[in-house]
């Protein structure tokens, strides 16, 4: 069975299919590239297999899950991992810090089955600032981390969750040569360890380099699909996307790429075992316990914050109905977006719930139909931004 498998994806942006039948899957093990030029519907059905945007048709399957209805975060705790284009690492917060933040979000661990102790956290933190050689930034802030440099520490905060499958998107965009054969690297020795990836990015050169195969999507429907040296020959790669000057002399098998780019490194760190001696104590710069913290909540406690709204409002259809719109009244204002975000849900029931939460909060009526068509709920929603926009500014 596929780690993941993604069946008959649609999506529509008012009357045009920008995502038309599109299929692939990823296994265990695998680096599998999805390529097109702009405008393809590449990048649409990537954010739809991460469940940033919900299809109007198809299903998402991960690890024998139908996950096509779940929301980001819960993803994750089943062992999807997300690399954003964007910058995401904490600019005031250090290298250990940001590693540690996102430690102390997680429910339980994996492989344990539990929550982790206190020491147990500072053991992945050190295992990953090992791993990915950030021993001598360990004590500066994001802010102040090159591009390399950041990207590395998004990877290990990434890899201390313990995914199966890692989604990157578009990691070769705006980066240096440098940075972009540190990225290579260290994809590779992920797929070596057994993670599947997937990944799109317009350096169609890059990807093929480090892809064991790739689907090519164009007019929002897969067009062609096969290993790096597949596609460079495919007549129909050639005439719908790579053109007939692109030179297919560097890309042979991926074993061949394997032995080429990547050589043993001289402490394997296996990202699940977490082997590194435990750290003495650690200092209080360490911790997440800031001074003035009482006045102003730390970015963790932020992102800790707004994963329990999240989890308040999945169990809006569940028997915890009751308590957690009780819940959300009293967070009032903070509840506002996540609530928002809720009503672009496929599930129209919980749409409905989520309408009456924010009647309660707002008191007052919300124009929003949480059963009309789907043009008309996109109409309302957009209304409803901007009045709060306008409110906010």
């Amino acid at each position: 069975m596929s780690l993941l498998q993604v069946k008959g994806l649609v999506k529509y942006y008012g009357s045009r299919p920008v995502v038309n039948g599109v299929d692939f899957e990823v296994n265990a093990g695998e680096v599998v590239g999805l390529l097109g030029p702009n405008g393809a519907g590449k990048t649409t059905s990537f954010k739809m297999a991460t469940g940033q945007v919900p299809p109007n048709q198809g299903t998402v399957w991960f690890n024998g899950t139908d996950v096509t209805a779940l929301p980001m975060f819960q993803r994750a705790r089943l062992g999807m991992g997300y690399l954003s284009q964007e910058k995401s690492v904490f600019r005031k917060l250090t290298v250990e810090q940001n590693i540690l933040a996102i430690l102390e979000m997680l429910p339980k661990s994996r492989s344990l089955g539990r929550a982790l102790w206190r020491s147990e956290r500072y053991e992945r933190m050190e295992a990953a600032i090992q791993r990915f050689g950030l021993q001598k930034v360990r004590k500066n802030v994001g802010a102040r981390l090159s591009g390399g440099e950041t990207r590395r520490v998004e990877i290990a905060r990434c890899l201390v969750c313990e995914p199966m499958l890692i989604l990157f998107d578009e990691p070769f965009t705006g980066i240096d040569p440098i940075t972009i054969a540190e990225i290579r690297q260290i994809v590779l020795e992920l797929r070596n360890e057994g993670i599947g990836i997937l990944l799109t990015d317009h350096n169609v050169h890059e990807a093929l380099k480090i892809t064991t195969r790739s689907y090519l999507i164009k007019d929002g429907k897969v067009r062609t699909h096969g290993t790096p040296a597949q596609i460079v020959r495919d007549p129909v790669a050639i005439a719908e996307y790579l053109g007939a000057g692109f030179s297919d002399n560097n890309y042979r098998s991926p074993d061949e790429h394997v032995r080429e780019l990547v050589p043993l490194p001289p402490v394997p760190v296996a990202p699940l075992e977490f082997q590194a001696p435990a750290p003495k104590p650690a200092p209080a710069a360490t911790t997440l316990d800031f001074p003035g913290a009482s006045a102003k909540p730390s970015p963790a406690h932020a992102i800790l914050e707004h994963e329990k709204i999240q989890r308040l409002i999945e169990s809006l259809k569940t028997s915890d109905q009751v308590r957690a719109a009780d819940e959300l009244v009293k967070k009032g204002q903070a509840a506002v977006p996540a609530l928002m975000n809720a009503l672009e849900r496929r599930d129209a029931e919980l749409r409905q719930y989520a309408v009456e939460v924010l009647h309660a909060i707002l008191q007052r009526p919300i124009p929003f139909d949480a059963f009309a068509p789907e043009a008309s709920r996109k109409a309302q929603l957009a209304a409803l931004r901007e009045q709060f926009e306008r409110k906010a500014g």
